[in-house]
């Protein structure tokens, strides 16, 4: 695929990355030189300096020739028109624009050329901010999970979750598991990471202390499965401190405010003023979120949350570990220097995110070849999760009609389950693939991923007369 990314700041760099190890032909515009050399020196990649919504510098990146836009400068305007020129001089097919302004979110109309012609022609509008406040939320909703990724509308979830000293599950096999869970509660393990190395779940593989665990289940049935998983009884987190009340903080605390205790910590008093005056139930709080007496005298020992979301990731790392040691019970941090997060995982920070990693995994489908419905990025990029629709028949399909156990999958992939109209089967060996199936998988090495979309695609079938 031929795509062409404006933009070499952390969501572009991040998606020219991904890209370029997926053998698509990749060009990337900025007026930054030296972020574009810096690229360049490390990926198979080509680059042109230039404004990205200049006519002239589009097609010197070669607009005319892309199958796919992706507008991720800093400036919503320039991404706005650098589609709208797309369109206009090339019909490029798929254009993707990072929006940051509520007043363009608030607004979907404008974008909807299902309703109006006259529409911005804009296939797909990223908020990395949005993403990354409605991925707290559902962390928030199970207490105890490291990620959590909805697949078939919500029908079932993707959950990672760490295996802790005294779980009922650790010291079990995987398949004695079921024996030690409420009747009804399905669920299939899809990966284990034991010291960032994977370990393929097989029936005799043992849950050990330290495990990462990943496992489908439907929406009800996870948090019994994660209670399962721990030591400690998980309770809800009702007090929530957000340090930072930037885009990120303040509609977090917007969301929350409701139904949860929530103190935001700003240190610029303007922003601190500013979003007093629109949140009706948080309570804003002018300081430092690194400051040791504030935080005391916050009671910071009654809160169960602390979420960092500052612009610095220092300062979310220092503040959250700071927050760990005077008592907070589970602590939240938006860091996106992949060097800070080695040194910081399992440490006091209990989850460690990154917006251009949660905005990567929400345009991954994209650019999955097939028809994938959906993909993600795991372990920041180390594995894959997606969701791809079975098509063709017996004659033209190499899956359709067979049984999973009788397939030749790639080496690094195992299925979860698949979703037949509104049913949920969970993968076993003797499970036959029909057309139209929702199949999920998990995959260890993102490379495969073109073996997979060989294997979905229908093939030819011949006539002889």
């Amino acid at each position: 695929m031929n795509i062409l990314i404006l933009g070499a700041g952390q969501v572009g760099s991040s998606l020219a990355e991904l890209l370029a190890h997926s053998n698509n032909d990749v060009t990337v515009v900025d007026l930054d030189q030296t972020s574009l050399q810096r690229l360049q020196d490390r990926l198979d990649i080509r680059t042109v300096n230039g404004h990205a919504s200049d006519p002239d510098i589009l097609n010197q990146a070669g607009i005319e020739d892309a199958d796919m836009l992706i507008a991720a400068t800093h400036e919503d305007d320039t991404n706005i028109v650098a589609c709208q020129l797309a369109h206009i001089m090339h019909k490029t097919q798929t254009k993707i624009a990072r929006v940051r302004s509520p007043s363009y979110l608030n607004h979907p109309e404008l974008f909807d050329r299902n309703q109006n012609s006259d529409a911005i022609p804009i296939n797909v509008l990223i908020s990395p901010e949005t993403l990354v406040k409605d991925y707290i939320l559902q962390l928030i909703d199970y207490p105890g999970s490291l990620q959590v990724v909805d697949f078939a509308d919500g029908k079932v979830r993707l959950v990672a979750i760490r295996a802790y000293e005294g779980g009922l599950l650790v010291g079990k096999k995987i398949r004695e598991i079921k024996h030690h869970l409420p009747d009804g509660v399905m669920h299939r393990i899809v990966a284990i990471y034991r010291q960032n190395e994977i370990v393929i779940p097989t029936g005799e593989v043992t849950i050990q202390v330290g495990d990462e665990v990943f496992f489908l289940a439907e929406p009800s049935h996870i948090p019994k499965i994660v209670q399962e998983l721990r030591r400690d009884k998980l309770r809800p987190s009702r007090n929530i401190m957000i340090a930072g009340g930037g885009n990120i903080g303040f509609n977090l605390a917007k969301e929350l405010e409701k139904q949860h205790n929530v103190k935001i910590i700003d240190r610029s008093i303007t922003q601190a003023r500013k979003i007093s005056e629109t949140l009706e139930e948080a309570i804003v709080i002018h300081g430092d979120v690194a400051d040791r007496s504030l935080l005391i005298e916050e009671n910071i020992d009654e809160i169960d949350l602390f979420v960092g979301l500052t612009n610095s990731d220092e300062a979310n790392i220092i503040s959250g570990m700071l927050a760990k040691k005077l008592g907070v019970r589970r602590v939240i941090a938006l860091v996106n220097n992949q060097s800070y997060v080695d040194l910081i995982q399992l440490n006091s920070i209990d989850i460690a995110l990154s917006a251009d990693q949660i905005t990567t995994s929400r345009l991954l489908h994209y650019m999955r070849q097939g028809d994938t419905v959906k993909a993600f990025t795991l372990r920041r990029g180390t594995a894959e999760a997606m969701e791809v629709i079975v098509h063709g028949s017996e004659n033209s399909s190499r899956i359709i009609g067979k049984r999973i156990g009788e397939i030749a999958w790639p080496s690094s992939i195992t299925i979860g389950c698949i979703i037949r109209e509104e049913e949920v089967l969970f993968s076993h060996r003797d499970l036959t693939i029909e057309a139209e199936d929702h199949v999920i998988l998990f995959l260890n090495d993102p490379s495969q991923a073109t073996e997979i979309t060989e294997l979905f695609t229908p093939q030819e079938v011949k006539s002889w007369f």
